[in-house]
């Protein structure tokens, strides 16, 4: 691994892992659609999955050696491979991972091989498996993309795999669900465009550069105004997509509709490129206006909490409890976020592993149900424990998962987000927590009408999971249960990244976090910072100091002493003001201030 500790950039040059990595399922895409026509139907689907299974793990395999040969220290990226795509406007093929992508990374490359498994249809399976797998390339492209529009376009590209998989193998009002999900998330798309480009323009008026990688990009110097409109612009997209409430109605009819493994990826993967899109774009370009704007969403967080839990406890549809379940999850890993502590947002990336494996559990396992008795309304299901209860326990794990119960993965991250968030938002802490009372409520009531009380002859009649749907499941249960008893590997790669993030957002804003909140990071995190005004470790409570809230111009900055040269690596800036930062400050502010006015629509044209 080349690169010293601390870097914002390391590099290792000698294989392309992440660019493999991202081009492994897209080649696969296309090997499984050619898969010759004259076999018979059995054959086929036979070799369609055999061509799916064998891409999909060795997407897998690179994946976990990506993860084992990952170093955490500095919290900087890593196998970064940048090659210049279309340099005339500014677009380089920017891939790297940090302890925030790891395991979002490992998550994904886990659950398409088992959404691959467990959901191929009998019907036109070559199609299926093949927009499988470019949704995959989708996901883990966005994962670790690190220049704006290469983002963009992987964010995009899942849209349309995801609508003909939903639209070509769901139930009856598939045809709805998937029209539904894409003008929601296409809408909710254009917005990040808008923002993208606003802010590429901004930066080039004030360097000469056109860029839209994101490490340069961290070096735009934005006024308040434009860091809270490009914020809300940049935030509408992944809201949209997480979901977070009100913007959540698509997604019961798109995980209700959709075939199985399209449920899996929507609720598992699909959810946390949002999420991730939040903690790595937002906070990392717009760190003022995400601790001006942090009531707002720690609010909508806190609502989408007790709203999904409370419509979760009134629904019989198992498919859209767990996806009101997935809402109420989803708002935890929200709070934990605009937390803006460490352990918080700490738990809130561990939380987006552990919420991906707990309801791909859950919806594996209503699918078996499915497939046995033709229906996942609970009304209609009961004393399904007795003649099946393999499939009952695999079901009692992912439900207690999701409720939070000690020495299982959900615990670990709940309680990290409702710690961390308490040191800093008590209030908002003490009202979520209610919502770990409501889980318990519906999932055992679920529970209890689904799989307790005397079979009738229909129920009686059903088979327990075969050796085969049991090797489907049966990794993620050992993973729920690993992450819920030793959880340290995973934290201790990801606090190293969340620490930088967190530093460089007190830096821009004077504001710190008390220091019972602050993760054990490194020294080497703690030496690049040192100095620069930004944090104190006194007091409790987040306590802000005299930042500027007039609009005027003090942009964040990079992070201290590093930026962007040609081929990705770190280098020493001057400081801001001084004739060698080569951009004066009045050119900044000017910049900034005049694309605030441009879109409140105060210039006179």
């Amino acid at each position: 691994m080349d690169g010293s500790q601390g870097d914002l950039v390391t590099h290792d040059g000698a294989f392309p892992f992440l660019t493999v990595l991202v081009l492994l399922p897209a080649g696969t895409a296309v090997a499984a659609a050619l898969v010759p026509r004259g076999l018979s139907e059995r054959a086929t689907h036979v070799a369609v999955q055999v061509v799916g299974l064998a891409g999909s793990l060795a997407t897998l395999a690179l994946a976990v050696t990506i993860a084992a040969r990952y170093q955490a220290e500095g919290g900087g990226y890593r196998f970064v491979s940048r090659h210049e795509w279309a340099s005339n406007i500014g677009i380089s093929w920017h891939l790297g991972v940090d302890g925030i992508s790891l395991f979002l990374l490992l998550m994904a490359a886990v659950l398409f091989p088992l959404a691959i498994v467990s959901g191929t249809p009998r019907q036109r399976p070559r199609a299926f498996v093949a927009w499988m797998l470019v949704l995959e390339a989708g996901c883990l492209g966005s994962f670790v993309a690190l220049d704006l529009v290469l983002f963009f376009l992987f964010f995009e590209l899942t849209l349309v795999p995801v609508y003909f998989v939903v639209a070509g193998w769901g139930f009856e009002r598939r045809g709805y669900a998937a029209i539904k999900f894409f003008v929601y998330t296409f809408l909710g798309s254009a917005f990040l465009l808008v923002g993208i480009v606003a802010l590429a323009f901004v930066h080039e008026h004030q360097t000469g550069k056109l860029t839209f990688d994101l490490v340069d990009l961290t070096g735009t110097h934005l006024g308040l105004a434009s860091q809270v409109l490009m914020f809300l612009a940049f935030t509408a997209s992944f809201a949209v997509k997480v979901p977070i409430f009100p913007f959540h109605t698509w997604s019961p009819d798109a995980y209700a509709e959709s075939p199985v493994a399209g449920s899996v990826i929507l609720a598992a993967v699909m959810a946390k490129m949002g999420t991730y899109g939040i903690v790595r774009f937002d906070l990392t370009l717009f760190p003022r206006a995400v601790v001006d704007l942090a009531p707002l969403l720690l609010t909508l967080g806190v609502i989408g909490i007790l709203y999904g839990a409370v419509v979760a406890a009134a629904t019989k549809d198992l498919k859209r409890l767990v996806a009101y379940s997935s809402l109420a999850q989803l708002g935890f890993i929200v709070l934990g976020t605009f937390a803006l502590s460490t352990q918080a947002l700490s738990g809130s990336v561990l939380q987006m592993v552990n919420h991906g494996l707990i309801v791909a559990v859950l919806f594996i396992v209503i699918g078996y149900v499915y497939e046995r008795r033709g229906t996942w309304q609970a009304s209609q299901l009961r004393g399904l424990q007795r003649p099946a209860p393999v499939l009952a326990a695999t079901f009692t794990v992912g439900m207690l998962a999701s409720i939070g119960l000690p020495g299982l993965n959900g615990f670990v991250g709940e309680l990290l987000i409702l710690l961390g968030t308490f040191l800093t938002h008590r209030w908002w802490a003490v009202v979520a927590t209610a919502g770990t009372v409501l889980a318990a409520i519906y999932l055992l009531w679920a529970y209890q009408q689904a799989f307790h009380r005397e079979p009738d002859p229909q129920t009686a009649a059903t088979k327990d999971l075969s050796w085969r749907e049991g090797l489907v499941v049966a990794p993620l249960v050992v993973i729920i249960f690993f992450l819920g008893i030793y959880p340290k590997p995973v934290l201790d790669r990801i606090e190293p990244s969340v620490g930088v993030l967190l530093h460089r957002v007190e830096a821009a804003t004077s504001t710190h976090q008390p220091a019972a909140a602050s993760g054990p990071y490194s020294s080497s995190e703690r030496a690049r910072y040192k100095g620069a005004g930004s944090t104190s470790a006194s007091g409790t409570g987040t306590q802000r100091a005299s930042s500027k809230r007039d609009g005027s111009c003090s942009g964040p900055g990079p992070l201290p002493g590093a930026t962007s040269a040609p081929g990705g690596s770190a280098v020493v800036s001057a400081p801001r003001g001084t004739a060698a930062a080569g951009v004066t400050e009045a050119a900044r502010c000017a910049a900034s201030d005049r694309l605030a006015a441009l879109w409140t629509g105060t210039v006179a044209r």
